[in-house]
């Protein structure tokens, strides 16, 4: 009876023990991490603030740039110290179609769809929405912009135990399986920009700022060498105050270009381009 007790023990012993929810604080390394990844992915204007027109359409393809991380950063130091950097420099950038619609009382009504197609191991589900609104600034040829967004959805991939990972004897990810961790991106903000017109109106410079605020939420999904498996969760609740600056260029026929500067200064800096097709 006493051996049963021991074994039964031992099995629960064995068991996923790292299934928790962990709560880093807002200075630690996690923090940072998902701080660094809501810039790119965050839903920026991309455009100068301008009156919409009922029943115009832009359809645009927009491509961002992930900026790096650097290995003492992604080192965890609450939820995983002392495993070592997580993978997250896996992609170079972020891409997604966009589309503007005009609605009545000048507003417009943004969206956004990132399907599933997997690259290098990373496989995104990621919606976004905004609505905003263009004021014209007196007589001249400025005009203000109020919007918020929202980002949404999921994005999968090896962040914590890679294929390299797995071959490393130092690892504690040698020999186990590939993870497919989870992660949510969770994003909404809210920001002002003023905008005004050059050579005819068809170049549209731009400046503005706001606030985000981050609610990402990451579940780890790894199995060891002895079939344990590790299901963290991890959470954290962050407020970002963001910058940006850009220019939109009408080139011709209902053709575009866009280029923006994006930052959270506590976080990190991105670039995004955009170009477009609109219909009035």
């Amino acid at each position: 009876m006493r051996s049963l007790l021991v074994s039964v023990g031992l099995v629960m012993l064995a068991g996923p023990l790292t299934a928790q929810v962990c709560v880093p604080p807002d200075n630690s390394n996690e923090a940072k991490v998902f701080g660094n990844f809501a810039v790119p992915i965050a839903f920026g204007p991309l455009a100068a603030p301008a009156e919409a027109h009922p029943g115009a359409i832009r359809v645009s393809f927009e491509g961002a740039y992930i900026p790096t991380i650097d290995s003492a950063t992604r080192m965890s130091t609450v939820c995983r110290p002392g495993k070592g950097p997580e993978n997250t420099d896996l992609l170079f950038g972020f891409a997604r179609p966009r589309v503007a619609i005009g609605l009545p009382g000048a507003f417009l009504l943004e969206g956004s769809w990132v399907p599933p197609i997997t690259v290098n191991g990373v496989t995104p589900n990621v919606g976004s929405v905004a609505l905003g609104r263009g004021f014209p600034l007196g007589q001249g040829s400025m005009t203000a912009g109020l919007r918020i967004f929202a980002v949404f959805g999921l994005i999968k991939g090896p962040f914590t135990c890679d294929d390299e990972n797995l071959a490393d004897p130092n690892s504690e990810c040698f020999q186990g399986t590939r993870s497919e961790d989870h992660y949510h991106p969770n994003t909404y903000g809210a920001e002002g920009s003023v905008g005004w017109h050059l050579s005819e109106g068809r170049v549209r410079p731009y400046v503005g700022g706001g606030v985000n605020l981050l609610r990402p939420r990451f579940q780890v999904n790894f199995t060891n060498q002895f079939g344990d498996v590790d299901s963290t969760r991890v959470e954290v609740n962050l407020t970002r105050g963001v910058v940006f600056g850009g220019v939109t260029w009408d080139v011709s026929g209902g053709f575009g270009l866009a280029a923006e500067i994006y930052a959270a200064p506590a976080d990190a800096v991105t670039g995004r381009v955009a170009v477009s097709y609109g219909w009035h």
